[in-house]
């Protein structure tokens, strides 16, 4: 019978007929048959995790929108009164040189000079070294302050004072001043108008001194709360 299984196994291998073999498939593949059409658990995590991301993002830009609105606010109110204080110098020169031409011209470019010189000094030097961590509190408080004085007061009166007086001459509003002594002839007629630009002075650097210390306190604020959340 051996010999006879032996021979019938030959034959057939010689015919290209080969048995079936009937063994187990490897615990991969039967793994891999199991799951196959079921989504991974690596897949469910990314799906659930991709909504949080969202979230915490979106989170994310309503607190920081909360955080900058008032800083917003703060610095185009410092600009303003910066405006305001090129209005007032450019009106008290006018007057003082006599010139009633170009009005408009005048008035627009010392209300908005001042303005942005203002808006965009301040978020430079103040805003964005406070955010960066690279300002203390008393160097905070003296860059608004200085940005008050310079951007809102001694800007806009020297702006105002040679514009007027280039409108002065050129107009023939007040006598002509000797050559070589212009400045100092402007500045003896427009002496009194200059001691009025003490009120902006006065008010700018007050101003700029509460925007420092505002935006300093938003700033411990803001660190605070994300130190507490992390």
């Amino acid at each position: 019978m051996a010999v006879f299984g032996y021979e019938a196994g030959a034959k057939l291998r010689e015919s290209g007929v080969l048995p079936v073999v009937t063994e187990e498939a490897p615990k991969d593949v039967k793994m891999t048959a199991s799951m196959h059409g079921q989504p991974s658990p690596a897949l469910e995590d990314a799906k659930l995790r991709r909504p949080m991301i969202i979230e915490i993002i979106e989170k994310n830009f309503d607190y920081l929108r909360k955080e900058m609105t008032p800083n917003i606010y703060q610095t185009t109110s410092f600009g303003t009164t910066a405006g305001f204080s090129g209005i007032f110098s450019n009106f008290l020169f006018r007057r003082c040189f006599k010139v009633k031409h170009d009005a408009l011209k005048t008035y627009a470019s010392l209300a908005t000079l001042p303005f942005l010189s203002t808006v965009v000094t301040y978020k430079l030097l103040v805003i964005d070294p406070l955010y960066s961590e690279n300002i203390s509190k008393e160097n905070c408080v003296f860059r608004s302050s200085l940005i008050g004085i310079v951007c809102g007061v001694f800007y806009p009166s020297s702006l105002a004072f040679t514009k007027n007086g280039r409108l002065a001459t050129k107009y023939h509003t007040v006598p002509l001043p000797p050559k070589g002594r212009v400045l100092l002839h402007w500045m003896r007629l427009c002496h009194t108008q200059m001691k009025l630009m003490m009120i902006p002075l006065v008010f700018q650097t007050t101003f700029g001194i509460l925007n420092g210390l505002y935006h300093y306190a938003i700033f411990e604020g803001t660190l605070e709360k994300t130190i507490h959340e992390e």
